[in-house]
């Protein structure tokens, strides 16, 4: 699929209409049939549209001639998009809608009069540059809202390559601001990457059958074979590095727009360009960092990063040309680096949303390379988790950005941003990333020049950065081994606060729901928990477990129930007679009520079970509870028959591990399962047929996983044996298959 056939699909339909309009008898003067868009810019893909606009002059009859050119294109099969219009009204349709007059840019004459084309075309060019400065503001606006509903095609899962940020949309947008004569866009560049997707849209238009710009996951395999490319990987890189690269420079591009509105619109009253310098060898420019006259970059191995991070911190562009010579002619930094290299780095990194262009422009002139060869690794990888909003490589600036306004909260920022910047350089082999990262890391952080006690706790924070998160919200923070865990392998309140700022940095930037105020004070309270025991060995309450009042009249049928609002949810108290399958029964309840359960604590008073349930719904209705627990307790609703019927969406077998590790007290159960409903009233339900008592539930979902953690006790007290705990993992991972 390449330009000559875009262009042999062009001359055929060319083909068809001329002969279509001369059959039709257009005549020669005063009426001419035109292609406009893709069509008119002869990129037709397998099922395009044929956008054509019979135009005649004010003066002239066209009689039946629209009626009957239409019919044998209609004929042939060909979609057709089409309209007839005077000049006049050519020009007026394009004076009130930018989209029109953008359209009108790629007018090409196919039949009919071409000295009529000749003059549409010039003053639809002529218009588009006299109105650009009132009409740029209105095409910006509308790209914008457009990325807001579509997402960067370099990230999503399921990638638009026509309206995704990065796609043809954009491209042709990029040609028709370089049309207005205000800017400029690197034609080489964005034409090679316009051409690359086009390639690609031709692929998913026969791999489809029909017009679709959505590539889906099925097609990358074919994607790779027909562009002969290495693979599911390389196909992905292939289309994602060309849409990242017309997203570059479309910033780049309306930088400089915002640049040109700003001045004068007479060059006569317009100041000249006045060079600002910043420091050494680095000046601004037309609001671009460049270099100054006197800079040298073979003498001096910093200037790159100086460039960068001057950009950076004043939210400016650096110049992509300015980067690029930097590349051929800076010198390399020495092994290790000079400790103003490495506070330049981290500036950098810390510049806080100023970081992202800079960072795309060092990533498309190749200037990465020189400082950060790692980089490769996870450049354009994509994440295993869909909850994953970017590829790894945006995730970790985007990490770096979250982090870079939690330094205060730190005593050495330095090591948190340079830990942001690597927690996910482990990416992409076989081996567990966080553990493959470490040495990455820790070559990296020598590299620098950090000495050994930050390269190890850069190392160890690579490492470990997954390990507060999962913790705190799948263990219980009333158990002595869950603090345990992080002292464990923290050992210092200083790495534990390090943790905790990038365990926030990275889930702010992996997706809105991965960190919830819910989720946020799970870890701040483990985080507080670990700090104390760090800090003076103090072991600190957290979960008030202790007398409640229990109403009087309570039957075995019957619950008490009671509903807080917090952060995030509700917390549901439940009072009930102690029996096998209350938990069962309650799980079951929140369950049919489609209210997500986050956690679950309980204990016995007396005769009773006290129950409490962290829910993620602010609507709960304690009536409505009560009712629903009568209904599944008296059996007028069978939950085992409703949630048979909520099949896992991704079609693998659950997942069931004891963790002798993770307690001394009770018996710890991980289940790993598609998230649907039922699954906690599912293993509860079995473990009650067992006779296991359960002490707390900890739930949490990732995406489309549930990991659900339960501490179990025999009814008697204690942790299970050995045997009865492999027996309960059986029966619990049977009963969810």
């Amino acid at each position: 699929m390449t330009a000559s056939a875009r262009a042999g699909r062009t001359a055929a339909a060319d083909e068809l209409c001329s002969g279509a309009y001369e059959k039709a008898g257009g005549p020669d003067t005063g009426v001419a049939l035109v292609a406009v868009g893709g069509y008119g810019r002869s990129e037709l893909a397998p099922y395009s549209d044929l956008d054509v606009v019979l135009v005649h002059d004010e003066d002239v009859d066209l009689g039946p001639l629209a009626e009957q050119l239409w019919y044998p294109i209609w004929d042939a099969g060909l979609r057709l998009d089409h309209a007839v219009r005077s000049l006049p009204e050519m020009v007026a349709a394009a004076d009130a809608d930018h989209r029109v007059a953008s359209g009108l840019l790629d007018v090409r004459h196919v039949a009919g009069d071409p000295h009529l084309t000749l003059r549409l075309r010039t003053t639809m060019l002529a218009s588009w540059r006299r109105g650009a400065r009132e009409r740029l503001p209105e095409i910006r606006r509308a790209s914008d809202a457009r990325h807001r509903l579509m997402g960067e095609l370099a990230h999503l899962s399921v990638p638009d390559v026509k309206e995704a940020e990065g796609g043809l949309r954009d491209a042709t947008t990029l040609r028709g601001l370089v049309a207005t004569w205000l800017v400029d866009v690197p034609h080489t560049e964005l034409e090679r990457s316009r051409q690359t997707l086009l390639d690609v849209r031709d692929v998913v238009h026969e791999a489809a059958g029909r017009a679709t710009d959505r590539i889906t996951p099925e097609t990358w395999p074919v994607l790779a074979e027909v562009l002969g490319l290495a693979g599911d990987r390389a196909a992905q890189v292939h289309v994602r590095e060309a849409g990242r690269r017309i997203t570059h420079l479309s910033r780049l591009a309306w930088r400089r727009v915002d640049g040109v509105l700003a001045r004068p619109a007479s060059a006569r009253t317009a100041r000249r360009p006045v060079l600002e310098r910043l420091g050494p060898g680095v000046a601004l420019s037309a609001g671009e960092v460049v270099l100054d006259g006197r800079a040298d970059p073979a003498a001096d191995p910093l200037l790159l990063l100086r460039a960068a991070t001057v950009a950076a911190e004043r939210g400016v562009v650096l110049a992509p040309p300015t980067a690029a010579r930097l590349v051929r002619e800076g010198a390399p930094l020495p092994d290790p680096w000079p400790e103003e290299a490495r506070q330049l780095l981290v500036r950098l990194l810390a510049s806080g949303r100023g970081l992202l262009e800079v960072w795309e422009t060092l990533e498309e002139t190749g200037a990465l390379a020189g400082f950060l060869p790692e980089w490769e690794r996870v450049r354009m990888l994509p994440h295993a988790s869909v909850i994953h909003r970017f590829t790894v490589d945006r995730h970790v600036v985007e990490t770096c950005i979250e982090a870079s306004a939690l330094i205060r909260s730190v005593r050495r920022p330095d090591v948190l941003m340079v830990a942001a910047l690597l927690h996910d350089i482990g990416k992409g082999g076989l081996t567990e990333h966080s553990v493959a990262g470490e040495p990455i890391a820790r070559a990296v952080a020598t590299r620098m020049g950090f000495d050994e006690e930050c390269v190890e706790l850069v190392a160890l924070l690579v490492r470990w950065h997954l390990l507060l998160a999962e913790t705190a919200t799948t263990r219980d923070p009333d158990d002595p081994a869950t603090v345990e865990i992080l002292t464990s392998r923290l050992r210092t309140p200083e790495a534990l606060a390090l943790l905790r700022a990038l365990t926030e940095a990275d889930a702010k930037a992996t997706a809105p729901k991965a960190w919830t105020s819910w989720r946020a004070g799970l870890v701040a309270d483990l985080a507080r928990r670990a700090h104390a025991a760090l800090d003076t060995g103090a072991t600190l309450p957290a979960f008030p477990v202790g007398e409640v009042a229990v109403p009087a009249g309570l039957t075995a049928a019957s619950v008490a129930i009671s509903v807080e609002p917090v952060a995030d949810g509700s917390r549901v108290t439940a009072i009930a007679l102690d029996r096998v399958g209350l938990l069962s029964d309650l799980a079951a309840t929140f369950a049919l009520l489609r209210l997500p359960i986050r956690a679950a604590r309980l204990w016995a008073q007396d005769d009773h079970s006290v129950s409490v349930w962290e829910v993620g719904s602010d609507t709960v209705d304690a009536a409505v509870l009560r009712t629903r627990y009568e209904a599944v307790v008296d059996g007028r609703v069978d939950p085992a028959a409703r949630f048979a019927r909520a099949h896992p969406a991704d079609g693998l077998a659950p997942t069931v591990v004891v963790r002798p590790e993770a307690s001394e007290h009770a018996t710890v159960l991980e289940v790993r399962a598609a998230d649907r409903p039922g699954v906690v009233h599912l293993v509860c339900a079995e473990l009650a047929r067992l006779d296991v008592a359960v002490r707390s539930a900890h739930v949490d979902t990732l995406g489309p996983q549930a990991v659900d953690v339960f501490y179990l006790q025999e009814p008697s007290a204690g942790a299970l044996s050995e045997t009865r705990a492999a027996e309960t993992a059986h029966a619990v991972r049977a009963a969810l298959s």
